[in-house]
């Protein structure tokens, strides 16, 4: 471990062993030298073994099966900086993001996540959700830099590991598909500060997603949106997202199995219903409209 390192990262990764690896080297170039954790979610592809090979310093935590974003906490368990940065395993920092971040979390106590911008592919072209990031309408602190968030992409997000601890991480039943935005409500909830700096940049190169793969996500991340209305939101607001959601997703059949994986699993496989503080649904109601209008919010195939 590098012994001037304020920011660790902790990577995901599923079944993807090259992009692993790939990932993997451009993050050991970093001129921070950020302690890694590798969390693999029961990967059968040889994952382990190939990053143990070719990356010796790197920490491996080897799940018996796939716990989904949670396995993201039993990375965060496993690091001792006070920072602590996500990368997927198709992402990566660029050179001197983690130290800007870091710099942001010294001098602002309250500030307890910070999103970075987020380049795609060969060609770093700017993710078409950094626009909605910056032209967030939320109000928030004047004396902290960038822009107030209450949600986040996971593959860009550096974390206070205190703040991320002290609100439980993860929630293990969402699995991958929306997970963020639990644990940025968590957060805002708690006290804590997510904001948008540009100057914090990660770079993220998605694989084409096979068929049945797209189809499983829009099905768990309109499954995991119907949670949160329903578990997370007074109830008007969960009606009003529901309807928007029965309006606007396609009608066939994957949306039929999300809305139906939702209703079947409330009272069993779901979080326990704990709605936001008032000043949390205040923000979320500010971004309704929003979200209900994005053109990188959508649950088609």
């Amino acid at each position: 471990m590098a012994e001037s390192a304020s920011v660790s990262v902790v990577m995901l990764t599923h079944n993807r062993s090259a992009r692993t690896l790939r990932s993997l080297g451009e993050l050991q170039a970093l001129p921070e030298r950020p302690p890694i954790v590798v969390v693999d979610n029961a990967s059968s592809d040889g994952t382990v073994a190939a990053v143990r090979s070719r990356f010796p310093s790197v920490g491996v935590i080897e799940l018996a099966e796939n716990i989904g974003a949670a396995g993201r906490n039993r990375g965060v368990e496993a690091v001792e900086t006070p920072y602590v940065g996500f990368s997927d395993d198709d992402s990566w920092w660029a050179p001197g993001a983690l130290a800007r971040a870091a710099e942001a979390f010294d001098r602002h106590p309250r500030l307890g996540a910070v999103h970075g911008r987020i380049l795609v592919g060969a060609d770093e072209r700017e993710d078409p959700i950094c626009a909605e990031l910056r032209d967030s309408p939320l109000p928030g602190d004047p004396s902290l830099p960038g822009t107030p968030l209450l949600g986040f992409l996971a593959c860009a997000i550096v974390f206070r590991r205190s703040a991320f601890e002290a609100v439980g991480g993860f929630e293990r039943q969402v699995m991958i598909g929306g997970e963020e935005e639990w644990l940025a409500c968590d957060l805002a909830g708690a006290g804590w500060e997510i904001r948008y700096l540009p100057e914090v940049v990660a770079h993220h190169d998605p694989p084409g997603r096979d068929p049945a793969a797209r189809d499983e996500r829009r099905r768990v991340g309109l499954r995991n949106t119907l949670w949160f209305s329903w578990l997370r939101r007074p109830v008007a607001s969960a009606v009003r997202r529901t309807l928007h959601l029965a309006r606007t997703t396609p009608h066939d059949r994957l949306t039929l199995l999300g809305f139906w994986d939702a209703l079947r699993s409330l009272g069993s496989q779901a979080p326990s219903r704990r709605v936001v503080p008032p000043h949390v649904e205040h923000m979320l109601r500010l971004l309704d409209r929003p979200q209900m209008e994005s053109k990188v919010r959508r649950y088609v195939s």
